[in-house]
C-alpha cells in the first residue's frame, strides 16, 4: 500500500467518526497543554533565576583565596609553599608567586591574576566634587582579560592611572552643597587627573594624609557585578600605597596575595580546574558551580512539572485505547472484507496504528497551541500584576518561556502516546480470522 493511499484511508476513517475522535482527542489536548505550560513555566523561572544572579557574568572565572587547614600544608607539586601559623593550630597556605606559578601550570588555565585591596581609607576629589571609591590593584595591564565592557576610554592600565566602574562614575557629590540642591552634574573624567587622598592614624592619634595624582583612562559600562563599584589600578601602585599604610615593605614571597582570579580557557574546564586548585590546598570558588546547581534544581522541576502533565496524557491514552477497541468491534466485518480482497495483517495493523497515532497527533497540535497561548497569557497577567507592586523592579522578565524544542517534543510525545495506546487494539484487529470477521454481527 502506498503511503499516500494509507494516509488518505486513515483520514477518511477518522472523518467518519468526527464526534468520537474529537472527544478522545480532547484528553490529549488537555495533557499536552499541561505539559507545555508547566514545563514552560519551569524554563521561564530558570531563565529568571540565572539572569538575575548578581555578579555572575563570566563562567570561565575562578576566585582563589588562601587555604586554611589544621594540619601541615603540603604543596600539590612539591613547590615552595609559604605557610603562616594562626591561632588554635590553624595554618594558612599563602598565595605566593610560587603558588601562582603552580596554578598557572595546570591544564586549562589561561590566566592567573593576583589582586589586592587598598588597606586603608581614601578619598577621591575632582574640583569641588568628592567620591569614596573602593580601590583594587590588579596584576595585569589590560582589564579586558576580565571581560569587562568599556563605556569610554581605555582598559589599558599604566603606572599612576585608573579605570573606574559605572557606580563610581555616577556617584560624585559636592560636600558643600546645601540641602535640596540634589546631585551635581557628573564630570567627564576620561583623560582627567583626580586627587586621591590616603589617610591613616599615627600612634599619637594624629591623622596623616598622603595625596597622589591619578589619571582616569577609562570608565566601565554597567556590569551588574563587583566591577561597578571598584576603582582599578595597577597592583604595583596599590602595593606601594599599602606599604605606606603599614610603614614597612610587603614580602609577597612570605605573605602572598589576598586573592587570585584564575581564567580557564573554556567554561567546560572550570569545575575541573577549581577542583585541582582545591586539592592543592587553596580555596577556589566559581560561578559555574552556582549556575550548575541552579540548573540541576530547575531540571528536576521541569521533569516534575512535565510528569504532572503526563498524568493527563496517561488518562487520554486509556481513552484512545477504548475508542480504538470500540472501532474494531464496529468494523469487524470491514476488517474481514479487507483481508478477503488481499489486505495483509501488516496492512490492517498499519491502518489502525495510523488512526490511533492520528488522534494523538491532532490532540498534540491542539495541546501545543493552547499551551503556548496559556504561557503568553500567564506572562501578560504576571507582568501586569508585578509591575503594579512598588517593590518590583524587574518588569519585562518572562514568567514562562516556551522554546521550539518543547513544542516539537510535546507534539511527538502526544503522537507516540496515541500510537502506543492503539497497539493492542491494532494487533487484535490484524489477527482476526477473515471468515470469522465476515460472519460477525
Amino acid at each position: 500500500m502506498r503511503l499516500i493511499d494509507l494516509l488518505s484511508l486513515i483520514a477518511d476513517n477518522l472523518g467518519r467518526r468526527k464526534g468520537r475522535v474529537a472527544l478522545t482527542a480532547i484528553g490529549v489536548v488537555i495533557g499536552t497543554a499541561a505539559v507545555v505550560l508547566l514545563v514552560s513555566l519551569a524554563i521561564g523561572l530558570q531563565q529568571n533565576a540565572t539572569s538575575q544572579l548578581w555578579g555572575i557574568d563570566d563562567l570561565t572565572r575562578i576566585d582563589v583565596s588562601p587555604g586554611y587547614s589544621e594540619g601541615p600544608v603540603i604543596s600539590g607539586r612539591g613547590g615552595v609553599v609559604a605557610v603562616s601559623e594562626l591561632g588554635g593550630g590553624m595554618q594558612v597556605k599563602n598565595l605566593t608567586p610560587a603558588a601562582i606559578d603552580e596554578i598557572a601550570s595546570l591544564p586549562g588555565v589561561e590566566h592567573v591574576i593576583p589582586r589586592d585591596y587598598l588597606w586603608g581609607g581614601g578619598t577621591m576629589r575632582y574640583g569641588r566634587l568628592e567620591n569614596y571609591p573602593s580601590i583594587m590593584g590588579v596584576g595585569t595591564n589590560d582589564l579586558s582579560v576580565f571581560g569587562y565592557q568599556l563605556r569610554e576610554g581605555s582598559l589599558q592600565l599604566e603606572r599612576g592611572t585608573a579605570v573606574i566602574g559605572h557606580w563610581i562614575a555616577q556617584n560624585w557629590y559636592d560636600p558643600k552643597a546645601r540641602p535640596g540642591d540634589g546631585q551635581p552634574e557628573q564630570p567627564d573624567l576620561v583623560g582627567k587627573t583626580v586627587t586621591v587622598t590616603l589617610m591613616k592614624w599615627a600612634e599619637d592619634g594624629t591623622m596623616i594624609e598622603k595625596k597622589v595624582q591619578v589619571r582616569v583612562v577609562g570608565i566601565l559600562a554597567e556590569q551588574r557585578s563587583e566591577a561597578d563599584g571598584w576603582m582599578f589600578m595597577r597592583l604595583d601602585d596599590v602595593t606601594a600605597y599599602n606599604e605606606w599604610f603599614q610603614g614597612k615593605r610587603i614580602n609577597r614571597n612570605k605573605d602572598g596575595y589576598p586573592m587570585l582570579v584564575v581564567k580557564a580557557s573554556d567554561p567546560d574546564k572550570v569545575i575541573e580546574v577549581a577542583e585541582q586548585i582545591n586539592n592543592m590546598g587553596f580555596m577556589a570558588s566559581t560561578p559555574q558551580s552556582v549556575v550548575e546547581g541552579i540548573n540541576s534544581f530547575f531540571t528536576v522541576l521541569q521533569i516534575t512539572f512535565g510528569g504532572v502533565g503526563a498524568i493527563a496524557l496517561l488518562v487520554a491514552a486509556i481513552g484512545i485505547a477504548n475508542t480504538m477497541t470500540m472501532a474494531i468491534l464496529e468494523r469487524t466485518r470491514e476488517i474481514g472484507l479487507m483481508k478477503a480482497i488481499g489486505a495483509t495483517n501488516r496492512d490492517v495493523l498499519t491502518i489502525f496504528l495510523g488512526e490511533s497515532a492520528g488522534i494523538g497527533f491532532i490532540g498534540g497540535l491542539g495541546g501545543i497551541a493552547i499551551g503556548w497561548v496559556g504561557g503568553e497569557l500567564l506572562n501578560i497577567l504576571a507582568r501586569t500584576y508585578l509591575s503594579s507592586q512598588p517593590s518590583y523592579g524587574m518588569g519585562g522578565q518572562l514568567t514562562a518561556s516556551t522554546p521550539t524544542w518543547l513544542l516539537l517534543f510535546a507534539l511527538v510525545f502526544a503522537t507516540l502516546v496515541g500510537l502506543i495506546s492503539g497497539l493492542y487494539p491494532s494487533v487484535r484487529a490484524a489477527t482476526l480470522v477473515p471468515v470469522t470477521a465476515l460472519k460477525y454481527e
